[in-house]
């Protein structure tokens, strides 16, 4: 994977263009760190193997930061110019942080943070009246109390809903709040 990700890296650094990357790419960074983590959490930090995975995780979360900030830069100048975002371009997380609905500079870090720890996430932000929460459980599809549908939601989503639906899913075990500085 780190392979992968350095041929990606350096498309995005070298071109002014937006380069076509796999749709399950964030996907597969998620697991590719997950999987650093749990490697070196089973090793003695004083051994070679345990140094080396260290520099690869600090080398892999520098250019995942570059990359997603490459790709937000290219696509919010297209933006700015009124040019159409080829969705064939886009994975399916950029297509949610990038599709008008959610406010960009709110997003993106959150979605950033996530990717960074490990951890796939469905992009979402926090507004007035609004919870952000950890799902601990997998949830279907529920209607909140705005009428609008929500989900389903997987252990580790991280999700914003109305108040007193994000209360209820707390209360029963379902969700835990995420306090943002």
């Amino acid at each position: 994977m780190y392979e992968e990700l350095y041929k990606i890296w350096k498309q995005e650094m070298e071109n002014d263009k937006l380069g076509k990357i796999p749709s399950n790419f964030y996907l597969k960074i998620t697991e590719y760190l997950k999987k650093l983590g749990e490697e070196s959490r089973m090793l003695d930090r004083k051994t070679v193997k345990a140094v080396l995975l260290k520099r690869e995780m600090k080398n892999a979360k520098k250019m995942i930061n570059e990359i997603v900030s490459a790709r937000y830069k290219k696509l919010l100048r297209k933006a700015v110019k009124g040019e159409n975002i080829s969705s064939n371009f886009l994975t399916s997380e950029e297509e949610r942080i990038f599709s008008g609905f959610f406010a960009l500079e709110e997003t993106l870090p959150n979605f950033l943070n996530g990717l960074l720890r490990g951890r796939s996430v469905k992009s979402e932000i926090k507004q007035k009246k609004r919870i952000v929460f950890r799902f601990l459980k997998d949830v279907p599809a529920i209607i909140g109390v705005d009428l609008k549908t929500y989900g389903p939601f997987k252990i580790e989503d991280v999700g914003s809903l109305p108040v007193e639906n994000a209360k209820i899913l707390i209360k029963q075990g379902l969700a835990e709040k995420i306090i943002i500085d």
